[in-house]
């Protein structure tokens, strides 16, 4: 079961991140052309904080359940845990920024429902999608992060 989530988890980064960026380009566009927001700019933030959530979800259990997580932190300790990069990486960097942009998203999606200008709007969504976005490509474990590498896709060595 650990195996079949940590692929879950892999691919939706993908659409993670492809919402990501199409919620960045949409509200860019948006902003420098000074258009309207539409249904359509807030359906795809909203398809980028449901991809989010699913990821969360899902790198919940496997902090639950899984290895990496709160099963490493009670076997070692808390201060053992904090002394081995990767031990710390998954234990508490990944955790805690990836949940922080989760956060990021929430409330750029909130603002962008808001009955408020739509050059706000749109500014908003940006800035709140590009730090989550920024936060989001430092923790994960891409192949070449040594002591946390993951592949790039499910089966991928």
């Amino acid at each position: 079961m650990e195996k079949g989530l940590l692929d879950l988890h892999n691919l939706m980064r993908w659409l993670v991140l492809l919402f990501a960026v199409l919620t960045i380009f949409s509200s860019l566009s948006g902003m420098t052309s000074g258009k309207t927001f539409t249904g359509r700019n807030k359906r795809i933030a909203l398809f980028l904080m449901i991809c989010c959530d699913i990821q969360l979800l899902v790198g919940l259990a496997l902090y639950f359940l899984g290895p990496w997580g709160i099963k490493n932190i009670q076997n070692q300790g808390m201060a053992n845990v904090m002394k081995d990069g990767a031990s710390r990486f998954f234990g508490v960097e990944h955790a805690f920024g990836m949940l922080v942009a989760i956060i990021l998203v929430h409330i750029g999606y909130a603002n962008a429902k808001k009955n408020i200008a739509d050059s706000t709007k749109f500014k908003r969504l940006f800035w709140y999608t590009m730090i989550a976005v920024l936060i989001i490509i430092i923790t994960i474990p891409w192949p070449f992060r040594e002591a946390v590498a993951r592949p790039l896709f499910p089966g991928m060595h």
